[in-house]
């Protein structure tokens, strides 16, 4: 059953969400051939901080890991999906970067994610990112009270077949904001109708994972990195998005 919010705390969210849309805006810029994913982990940290808010995946023990995340960014590159753990990598020309990043702010959380190019891409790899970013907004309007989770779920996977993209299934949106992660699950695939009916006060990330080949996923020792099975390339967009009376308000642009 998911959380229901109420408005003082959609607000405290929508607080919150700006805070994280903007540190992850201003971490995308930075982007760039030759620059490290811990550059990157260092510039999110510091904003986060200089903005009064708290890292949420830094230090989190979810229910899969008997390990913390030791960072406050996932970095994922080219067949990395997510939870790609920042290091001294250096990233290069032609790869691509997806950043997913939570924050805690008055003790309520948001989560949000964006896929960007490291410089000139290739028109499929193009595609690949157009694609999921369209999926995330599908998604998105077809919140509001009385649809389903399986209206959103449709709705992401019509646009990854639309684009001819592997529609993850292993790796799912969530409910947010209480906590990083909470009821109920967001699949990216489903049956209209299907699933919890959306009341006024639900909050949610949704967060659409295609690739440019097969849906399938590894899941590495290290309990946090996630690959594509076949190696192909992976992209990753997502945003906290609260459902109110009147639709959907999204919390984290």
């Amino acid at each position: 059953m998911s959380l229901i919010k109420t408005p003082d705390e959609i607000k405290v969210l929508r607080e919150g969400g700006k805070i994280l849309g903007q540190v992850l805006e201003d971490v995308a810029a930075k982007v760039a051939a030759g620059i490290s994913t811990w550059d990157l982990e260092e510039l999110a940290r510091d904003k986060i901080g200089k903005a009064g808010a708290e890292a949420a995946f830094l230090g989190y023990t979810p229910s899969w890991n008997k390990k913390s995340f030791p960072a406050a960014l996932c970095a994922s590159i080219n067949n990395e999906v997510v939870h790609c753990i920042p290091s001294k990598r250096i990233l290069k020309q032609g790869e691509i970067i997806s950043l997913d990043l939570g924050i805690k702010y008055k003790n309520l959380y948001t989560d949000a994610a964006i896929t960007v190019p490291v410089g000139k891409i290739s028109r499929e790899v193009e595609n690949l990112l157009a694609g999921t970013r369209e999926a995330l907004h599908a998604g998105i309007e077809e919140i509001k009270p009385g649809n389903t989770i399986g209206d959103v779920a449709h709705a992401v996977q019509a646009v990854g077949k639309k684009f001819g993209l592997g529609v993850i299934r292993d790796l799912i949106g969530h409910g947010v904001g209480h906590s990083i992660h909470e009821p109920p699950s967001v699949p990216n695939y489903g049956k209209r109708g299907t699933l919890e009916e959306l009341r006024s006060g639900m909050v949610l990330a949704i967060e659409p994972m295609f690739t440019l080949g097969d849906w399938r996923v590894k899941f590495m020792p290290d309990g946090w990195t996630v690959l594509t099975a076949d190696g192909s390339l992976a992209a990753h967009f997502e945003h906290t998005v609260a459902v109110i009376e009147n639709g959907h308000s999204i919390l984290t642009e």
